[in-house]
């Protein structure tokens, strides 16, 4: 019996096609059930023409990138800096530390490209001046803590320090093979490679010192910095002098000459270089 109180009778659980009932799908005279934003969005023929462009854009962004990084720093130039392995990286070290006993310092060229380092001893790399000069920050704070001398601030120095005395040798090289007029297949990424390799001698100068004292790292340092002379004049040579004989140029020539001070003028800032960004780290 039904609510004497209840103004409206209650229908929600019976049957009715009133107009609260629910429109069946698909039936004649009701919309069917809306599709999905994205599924409309996709169908969109002006949606799917933004979403074309948009990947082009990206696609031409990305090329452009690319040519610029390319442009300012040739990647593909310090991948074939860094195609070493640990057999080359050995004989590297041991040429640096005794240069005397190799013969031939002759590069190697395939179809007028060098080889990669790992094929050629001879052939300048970036992975050992890279590791090396990491090395050397990390033995220069070990020196420092032994020291109680150790801060931040002192190692950031040492750091810049030596990168900028790097830079600076870069561009006064740079600078004097351009006034001597050398044509030389000599880089810039080839120059910081060699000049790079001092930095193995100055580890080894540090550690000794920590280990014997001030009488251990002059015996080692000495003994790097006459390897490192000599590793720079044969190395050099080859690409400074050598060119010069094959353009004709006389060997007692003026600007023969001036290619034979530069040369050994190069290879005599190593050792000035190591005692300097050195001497301070042992006591």
């Amino acid at each position: 019996m039904a609510d004497p109180h209840q103004f409206f009778d209650d229908t929600s659980s019976a049957p009715s096609r009133g107009y609260g009932a629910q429109p069946s799908s698909g039936g004649l005279g009701y919309p069917s059930p809306s599709s999905p934003p994205e599924a409309a969005f996709l169908a969109d023929p002006m949606s799917n023409m933004a979403m074309a462009y948009g990947s082009s854009l990206a696609a031409h962004g990305k090329e452009l990138v690319d040519k610029n990084i390319d442009r300012f720093i040739p990647v593909t130039k310090l991948k074939y800096y860094f195609a070493v392995d640990t057999v080359y990286v050995g004989k590297k070290l041991g040429l640096l530390f005794f240069p005397y006993l190799h013969q031939d310092w002759e590069v190697q060229y395939q179809q007028d490209t060098p080889v990669a380092p790992r094929f050629d001893i001879n052939a300048p790399d970036l992975y050992i001046p890279a590791m090396a000069f990491i090395t050397y920050i990390l033995v220069a704070g070990l020196a420092l803590g032994t020291q109680d001398r150790f801060s931040p601030d002192l190692l950031g120095l040492q750091a810049s320090s030596a990168l900028a005395w790097l830079t600076l040798e870069v561009v006064a090289i740079l600078l004097s093979l351009y006034l001597v007029t050398v044509n030389t297949d000599l880089t810039t990424i080839d120059l910081v490679a060699f000049l790079g390799y001092k930095y193995v001698g100055m580890i080894g100068g540090v550690l000794m010192g920590l280990l014997f004292g001030k009488i251990g790292y002059y015996l080692v340092l000495g003994w790097c910095c006459v390897s490192i002379f000599v590793f720079m004049i044969r190395t050099l040579r080859l690409k400074i002098l050598a060119q010069a004989a094959a353009e004709g140029v006389p060997v007692r020539g003026a600007r023969n000459q001036l290619r034979m001070y530069l040369t050994m003028a190069v290879a005599a800032a190593q050792p000035l270089l190591m005692y300097w960004l050195t001497f301070h780290l042992v006591r």
